[in-house]
């Protein structure tokens, strides 16, 4: 249960515009806050709380350097999310194939029926 918590804190801080787009700044390298918030035209207590999101998630982490804290990417939760995303990928393709493989068994039994009603009449 703790690993299904954990990927509903990560698949919630990905559903946000915002703090994806702070994600695609931390690739670049380690940030400020300052330097983060920066390019958005939101306040500094919305930026203090997207991050708080993103650190709950595991996705960033806060080191602190004299006076300045700088923000880091961890990419170990996108891993885990996308371990997950293939997962259930691979299991409903399967489960697609197996019904394409039914639905084509079930359209050759009604050729075959009616193959054989004409050869009745």
């Amino acid at each position: 249960m703790v690993a299904a918590d954990r990927l509903s804190l990560i698949f919630a801080a990905l559903a946000d515009a915002t703090r994806r787009e702070i994600l695609t700044r931390l690739a670049q390298g380690a940030a400020t806050v300052g330097e983060i918030a920066e390019p958005f035209a939101i306040s500094a207590p919305a930026i203090s709380q997207h991050l708080k999101v993103l650190e709950r998630a595991g996705l960033v982490t806060r080191t602190a350097h004299a006076q300045w804290r700088t923000l880091s990417l961890q990419t170990e939760p996108l891993d885990e999310a996308a371990a997950w995303v293939e997962r259930r990928r691979r299991e409903w393709n399967l489960r697609l194939d197996a019904l394409e493989s039914h639905l084509e068994m079930m359209a050759g039994h009604v050729v075959e029926d009616a193959h054989r009603k004409e050869e009745d009449q």
